[in-house]
Parts: C-alpha cells; sequence; structure tokens
C-alpha cells in the first residue's frame, strides 16, 4: 500500500518501468533521511508540537536507526514504498503511535528534497577532496619537468617550443577552476528545504532556522515555491560540476593517449594499464 493509493490499480510494468530501482537509490539515502528526521523531530518539541520526553524517545530510536543504515543493515522492507515510510514504520513498531509524530508538519516533498541535498552536500565534498589531490599531483609534476622541453601544437602540428611543466600546469589550473566551480555549487546545493512541504508551506509553526542550524545548511530557501522547484534542478547543477571535471580528465586522457604513441614517445604507460592485440602482439593499447 502506498501512501498516494486512491485504490485504482496501476499496472505493474509501469511502475516497475518508474519506480523499479527506487529501493536501491532509497537505501543510499538513509541515513540522510534519519538525519533530516531527527532534526525535524527536535525542532517539533522546540516549537511546542511535541513534548520533550516524546522527542527524546523519537531522537533515541532514530540514532539507532542512523547507525544501522550507515553499517548497511537497515532494509527496505518488502511493499514498503519509500525510506521515509521504511523510517516512520520501524519507529511505530519500537513507539507505537509516538513514531507517526514525526511526519507532523512536514511533507515527504520537503523530506525528499532534504535527503538529495545532503546527500549530494557530502558527495560533492568527496569529489572536491579527490579533485584537489589530483590538481596538487599535477602541479607537483609541473614543477619537477618545467624545464624539459617538448613540442607544442597547434591543429596537430608543430608549433612552439613548450614545456611538459607547461602541459601539465594547465590541467592543474583547469582543475582549480572546476573545483572552484564545484565550491559554488555546493553552497547552492546547501540550502534548506523543510518548511517548504508540498511547495505551499505549513500551516504548523515550524521553525525552519532551527532545522537550518541542527542540519549544518548554509542557508534555507526563502520560498518555499523555489524550494520544490529546486528538485531535478539541485541534481543538474551537481551534473554539470562533474561534468566539467570529466571534460578536463578526458582532455588530459586523449592527450597522453596521443602522447603515447609511436608517432609521439613523449610518455609511456605500465602493461597493467594497456592491452595487447591477438594479430599485433607488439602493440601497447591504452585501452584500461
Amino acid at each position: 500500500m502506498k501512501l498516494w493509493d486512491k485504490e485504482i490499480s496501476t499496472e505493474q510494468c509501469i511502475l516497475a518501468f518508474t519506480t523499479g530501482k527506487d529501493p536501491v537509490y532509497d537505501l543510499e539515502l538513509a541515513p540522510y533521511d534519519v538525519a533530516g528526521s531527527m532534526a525535524h523531530t527536535i525542532m517539533l518539541a522546540e516549537a511546542g508540537m511535541i513534548r520533550k520526553e516524546e522527542a527524546e524517545q523519537l531522537v533515541g530510536e532514530l540514532k539507532l536507526l542512523y547507525r544501522q543504515s550507515r553499517e548497511g543493515r537497515l532494509i527496505l522492507e518488502p511493499g514498503v514504498e519509500d525510506i521515509h515510510s521504511q523510517v516512520e514504520m520501524m519507529l511505530t513498531h519500537s513507539l507505537g503511535d509516538l513514531g507517526k509524530l514525526i511526519h507532523a508538519g512536514r511533507s515527504r516533498n520537503d523530506q525528499v528534497m532534504v535527503d538529495i541535498k545532503l546527500f549530494l552536500r557530502d558527495e560533492i565534498k568527496e569529489v572536491a577532496g579527490e579533485i584537489s589531490k589530483l590538481a596538487l599531483t599535477f602541479l607537483k609534476q609541473a614543477d619537477k619537468y618545467k624545464d624539459v622541453v617538448m613540442p607544442g601544437y597547434t591543429h596537430m602540428q608543430v608549433a612552439m617550443p613548450s614545456s611538459f611543466g607547461l602541459w601539465l600546469g594547465g590541467y592543474a589550473e583547469a582543475l582549480a577552476d572546476d573545483l572552484g566551480f564545484l565550491q559554488g555549487i555546493h553552497s547552492l546545493v546547501n540550502q534548506n528545504p523543510l518548511g517548504s512541504a508540498a511547495g505551499f508551506g505549513s500551516s504548523f509553526p515550524v521553525d525552519r532556522e532551527l532545522t537550518t542550524r541542527l542540519l549544518g545548511f548554509e542557508g534555507l530557501h526563502i520560498s518555499s515555491v523555489n524550494a520544490q522547484m529546486n528538485r531535478g534542478k539541485t541534481e543538474w547543477y551537481v551534473a554539470s560540476g562533474i561534468a566539467g571535471v570529466a571534460s578536463t580528465l578526458a582532455r588530459f586522457a586523449m592527450d597522453a593517449v596521443l602522447f603515447m604513441g609511436q608517432n609521439f614517445g613523449f610518455l609511456s604507460l605500465p602493461p597493467e594499464l594497456t592491452t595487447g592485440s591477438s594479430i599485433m602482439p607488439h602493440k601497447k593499447n591504452p585501452d584500461v
């Protein structure tokens, strides 16, 4: 049974096509969903919508679920629609009707939005850390090979004297640009949507500034409409940032493939990063 069901059956093949992989993605969001529920529960108590002792019981159970989700022990049971329903069901099993209070003043619309934002915020930090390390590696290699001469090419023709340091340094700076772009995207993602409900706010006296602080957001979406319009747009922001990084790395990979060829011979790759040929055993193809 799904929360949005209206006793009208939907073809199972349609559901499988549109939502078949949802359980896999929902489990990725599980710790963020639980974290959002903890912040929401604390806010409900601070705003006087539930008693402090009720909040303490709920938060205690949510902490257990958070640990389970981080350890990969939280599962989506058969027939349960999504992670929101799974968490509420587990709280209800443990605490009775008290478990249902976590949904007060909240829609699944702002709930899923906060899950996605918290998830993407962490992913951006992780990717940014890897980009930073790679950029520093390029920078160190640029300094190491700054005096090693190589031809500079335009239109695949030898144009001017250059150096490996200049070539490698170019990629260090390109990655620094990509990193700056991702940091800007991080600020856009790091805005609290809780309290926007289904796009028109909530009649409950929710304290959006409190949940913003509890979840470590930089700020909040002022407009509840804009908060919900960020669904899809937030993912697009991040995809654009990752596409920029992919473009930089693709250019470097193309250079490396070109420069290791017999017509250039500037680079060599270790055997484990190359493959051979069934008919031309002398070849070292940069396939890996």
